[in-house]
């Protein structure tokens, strides 16, 4: 049986990127359940791509009760839906087998890997004080809007957190211009790439530009049909399983990707830590992990995925998988 419902966690703080705020995460979670075994995963349905918590229920309710991973494929388009029917599929298949789901992918065992931290768009001295207050972990990711600000941010950003790497997410905010503008100066802060410039679809001008801070395409890329209009545009592609509709076509996009020749970063939406333990099998090799979404809630799943300072130690099967 195939069960989905909502679910709310409470965010540790107010997160803000250039669409808007949000103090809790909504995510949907499904279980399916055979011969008394149950299977879970998780979505956070997406307006950017005109998803709501009741889109992905109508979707999921759709399915016939049996379904299995390889029909799932063509029986919803990529997206949360998919995601989580997916994901729930895979630790299903690990619970009656008793085998992991990394074994049953056939990939390798998988080991910590380091997240970045992210840090809400707010004004210049605020991020420099949530920058100083993060100024441990390794790796900030800075989110921007596209505004006349964006340079004073990462200046404070840099000066709250002098040692830590970082990158940035405009979160489709800038034009050709501005990203003219604002690279050379950029780098020069040491950021070292900016994810989603320009908008989807509107990200031709990134095939004349002098990539000086390399790009990594987020909404343009979706599954491995998005990869060929990619060609030329990006360094980079984010790998999310909410996007991708699940962690079977993660892995294969993964693999796409590298023969693409693409450098990888698997990231996340605001979610639990169910949403993130598939995608750490994905995370594996790749050049940039954000999976802290569980860092940003104030609650969060029993148990969590562990992380010790940045990093994201392998899921508990008690978790998933």
């Amino acid at each position: 049986m195939i069960s989905a419902r909502e679910e709310s966690f409470r965010l540790a703080e107010v997160f803000t990127i250039s669409r808007g705020s949000r103090t809790e995460a909504k995510v949907v979670t499904v279980t399916v359940e055979r011969d008394g075994i149950i299977g879970r995963g998780e979505c956070v349905p997406y307006a950017r791509y005109g998803e709501t918590i009741e889109s992905v229920l109508a979707q999921i309710s759709g399915l016939p009760q049996g379904i299995e991973r390889d029909a799932l494929q063509g029986a919803l388009p990529s997206g949360a839906a998919r995601n989580a029917v997916d994901c729930a599929l895979w630790d299903l298949w690990a619970k009656q087998t008793g085998k992991p789901a990394w074994e049953l992918a056939g990939i390798a065992a998988p080991g910590v890997v380091t997240s970045a931290f992210t840090l809400s768009i707010a004004e210049p001295d605020a991020m420099q004080a949530s920058a100083a207050k993060n100024a441990h972990r390794p790796l900030l990711k800075t989110k921007l809007g596209g505004g006349p600000d964006d340079l004073a941010r990462i200046r404070a950003v840099r000066a709250g957190a002098p040692d830590a790497r970082i990158i940035v997410d405009a979160n489709e905010g800038w034009t050709a211009a501005q990203y003219e503008a604002l690279a050379p100066q950029l780098v020069a802060l040491g950021v070292e790439l900016v994810e989603q410039p320009f908008a989807a679809g509107e990200d031709e001008a990134l095939l004349h530009l002098d990539r000086l801070l390399p790009v990594c395409a987020d909404e343009s890329c979706h599954d491995r049909s998005s990869l060929d209009a990619l060609r030329g545009k990006y360094d980079m592609v984010n790998i999310k399983l909410d996007k991708t509709g699940g962690l079977t076509e993660a892995l294969a996009l993964y693999d796409a990707a590298r023969t693409a020749g693409f450098q990888v970063m698997v990231g996340c939406m605001v979610g639990s830590s169910l949403a993130m333990a598939p995608a750490v099998l994905v995370a594996q090799g790749a050049e940039l992990v954000d999976l802290d979404g569980p860092l940003l809630l104030a609650e969060d799943r029993v148990p969590p995925l562990e992380f010790i300072g940045a990093e994201v130690q392998p899921p508990r099967s008690e978790l998933w998988g």
